[in-house]
């Protein structure tokens, strides 16, 4: 693990119960709610950087959808298993991905890659694309100014790295995905740039 993982990496380890106890667990349940409806019947998705399992994991268990999530924080996790226990929760980097091709029918990956480096974006797009199902569906978020660097949060340091939604647009047509929708949205105050994509036409 890179020096940036583990930073992220033991950030949250530190700050996950006060980060989730001060966090708008509703404010982009519409978004939730339209990635289900995207998603075929019996779903298996793959949530990267699940953090606690709530909002995502939670929302897309409790409608019947089966759901892996993968984070770097096992107090995350540990937290996660707690929230949604019907739901699967793996130690991982997205860096490096461990699941066979055609595996999932949609990967979700909401406030979380942007502790990634930037420069490995696409290739974490490209190995979504194809760990997914043909048909499947891409959904992922990321902050709106281009950007790198770390920061204090909620009183640890904590890495951020960004593309322009436009860098961002093209990395995730380039991995193959055909994109079903794209937006900037301002959801509790904050702005992220939004996109869904899909494996085939």
């Amino acid at each position: 693990m890179n020096e940036i993982s583990k930073l992220v990496e033991q950030g949250y380890n530190r700050i996950a119960k006060d980060y989730y106890s001060n966090r708008n667990l509703s404010k982009f349940n519409s978004e939730l709610e339209k990635f289900a409806s995207l998603l075929t019947d019996n779903a298996h998705i793959l949530d990267l950087g699940c953090g606690a399992g709530i909002p995502t994991a939670k929302f897309l268990a409790e409608r019947g959808i089966k759901v892996t999530g993968i984070d770097l924080s096992e107090t995350m996790l540990n937290l996660a298993r707690e929230n949604v226990p019907n739901a699967n929760f793996i130690k991982m980097d997205m860096n490096h991905l461990k699941f066979a091709e055609n595996t999932f029918d949609g990967i979700i990956s909401v406030y979380a890659l942007f502790h990634v480096p930037r420069e490995k974006h696409l290739e974490i797009f490209r190995k979504a694309f194809e760990i997914m199902k043909p048909r499947g569906i891409f959904m992922i978020n990321i902050g709106i100014h281009e950007s790198e660097g770390t920061s204090r949060f909620f009183g640890v340091p904590m890495f951020w790295s960004n593309f322009s939604p436009k860098t961002t647009l093209e990395l995730v047509k380039k991995a193959g995905f055909s994109i079903v929708s794209e937006a900037v949205l301002e959801r509790g105050g904050e702005y992220q740039y939004w996109i869904y994509g899909k494996k085939g036409i």
